[in-house]
């Protein structure tokens, strides 16, 4: 009966094409075979479609469509026998006399317990998820705080390592601002989670960067010649002048190196975090990204996969609230970043972005658990950008000044460090001009040193990527030679041929 009903009603169908009641048809139609035909109990649930019956109603039939309708919801709500909305009465009827519904099911992933009430979940179970915090805005401890203990040494080696990025982004963006370099990019409010999270690393662990995790690698021992050389892209830039300034990347000092597009570090860090789990190493990888990287198909994709495969990766995001011109209220209406990892069954924290203590306590237990318990981490840290989001942008176009010059001020994460270490005893206000003073020595040294160095080679832009360069290759390699031969007045001299 199925097949001769189906092949009559292409017939039905193809005739109605035209016909502006062919949707109300074909739905009459559907209703119809439903509300008509007996199915046993035991069948209802493998069916998937009802076959469509030969049709007595053309378009011009008249025909009581809230019938059809009726029909059709009281079919769908017996939801255990469909024939005729008499027989679908009579089998409501005989649910008020069977057993209660059973309490939970052991479904695959765990036993979940049924409610009868429609109850919607909210993104969390407070208004707002805290945040972790160990230093007020004054730089006093907070009474009851819980903190990973630090040294002396350790507090004055991060304090100047915060000074010196944020000494090394003023100068390389006046730089960019006189023509010498190309682009720049400045981490200007998030020098505490640059030098803080990477204090609480291993330098074994792997890092991979978005484009504001310099003081990460300047922790790790990249010199100031070092990334005044890839600004400037001369031959002893690590990338041989392929990347754009301030996209680097150090073998050495186990940072992969940055690339432009947002998100793609991410599940590169936890295919590197599951790498590290079959060779039992004692170590972890560490990837940063912004809010507006939480908003890729990357970042959700890479939390999944590390949850579930459980690989020791610690997820880094600077919640600063604007993802290049986008405010956080125009990419999401959850509860920030911190409730996607619970979402994914990761272990998450929301942390004050501004305050080095706490970011150090953070990383450093997220980093224990990762390793010791071979689970992903997931770190918020709620900051701000006080800088404009590179050379190319003008923040002022979309956000107040005096927010801005709010958060340089009062929410100054060197500002709130520093009071912390002069309470202690550790800092001072000569020791603080003695340091600036010599960072920008050393940093007017590198750029002139790195302006006089001549640029890579023209044969580095087609090698390091086959073993032997291809034919189409070596032909654009030859091309180019002629081109700038022919025309040298257009190509700087600096660059050996």
């Amino acid at each position: 009966m199925a097949s001769s009903c189906f092949s009559k009603s292409k017939t039905i169908i193809m005739r109605n094409l035209k016909s502006k009641n062919f949707f109300m048809l074909g739905f009459i139609n559907h209703t119809y075979s439903i509300t008509n035909l007996q199915f046993p109990r035991h069948l209802l649930h493998t069916i998937s479609s009802p076959p469509l019956p030969v049709s007595n109603y053309a378009s011009s039939s008249p025909y009581n469509y809230s019938i059809a309708f009726s029909r059709c919801f009281a079919s769908v709500y017996g939801g255990r026998r469909l024939n005729t909305a008499t027989s679908v009465r009579n089998s409501v009827d005989q649910l008020s006399t069977e057993a209660p519904l059973q309490q939970d099911l052991d479904f695959p992933g765990g036993r979940v317990k049924f409610t009868p009430k429609p109850v919607f979940t909210s993104s969390s179970t407070e208004e707002r998820t805290p945040c972790y915090r160990v230093l007020n805005d004054n730089g006093q401890p907070i009474l009851d705080g819980d903190s990973v203990k630090i040294s002396k040494e350790l507090a004055v080696k991060m304090y100047t390592n915060m000074v010196t990025l944020q000494v090394m982004d003023t100068i390389f963006y006046e730089a960019q601002r006189q023509g010498r370099i190309s682009f720049y990019l400045t981490t200007i409010g998030e020098e505490a989670i640059n030098i803080a999270s990477a204090a609480a690393l291993n330098y074994n662990d792997f890092v991979f960067p978005q484009y504001r995790e310099p003081g990460v690698l300047l922790w790790r021992g990249f010199t100031l010649q070092d990334f005044a050389d890839q600004c400037f892209g001369n031959k002893n830039d690590n990338g041989k002048g392929r990347q754009m300034p301030i996209h680097y990347g150090s073998r050495k000092h186990n940072y992969f190196t940055v690339a432009s597009t947002v998100g793609t570090q991410i599940p590169h860090a936890v295919g590197a975090a599951y790498s590290l789990k079959m060779e039992k190493q004692d170590a972890c990888t560490v990837t940063y990204f912004g809010d507006g990287g939480s908003s890729t198909g990357d970042f959700h994709a890479a939390l999944n996969f590390a949850a579930v495969m459980e690989v020791p990766v610690i997820f880094f995001c600077r919640n600063n609230g604007w993802a290049i011109s986008t405010p956080i209220n125009d990419q999401l209406r959850s509860d920030g970043i911190v409730v996607r990892g619970k979402a994914y069954g990761v272990p998450s924290i929301r942390v004050d972005g501004n305050d080095a203590l706490a970011i150090y306590s953070a990383v450093h237990k997220a980093r224990k658990m990762a390793i010791e318990e071979q689970t992903p981490v997931l770190i918020e840290a709620l900051t701000y950008r006080a800088g404009h989001h590179s050379t190319s942008d003008d923040s002022t176009k979309y956000r107040p000044v005096d927010e801005i010059e709010r958060w340089r001020g009062d929410q100054n994460p060197l500002k709130r460090f520093r009071k912390w270490i002069e309470t202690k005893g550790w800092w001072s206000d000569e020791a603080e001009s003695e340091h600036r003073n010599g960072i920008r020595k050393q940093l007017s040294q590198a750029i002139q040193a790195a302006e006089r160095v001549e640029k890579p080679p023209i044969s580095d832009i087609f090698n390091d990527v086959y073993d032997i360069p291809s034919k189409n290759l070596t032909e654009q390699e030859a091309f180019l030679r002629r081109t700038i031969q022919k025309h040298a007045q257009d190509y700087p001299s600096n660059v050996p041929m």
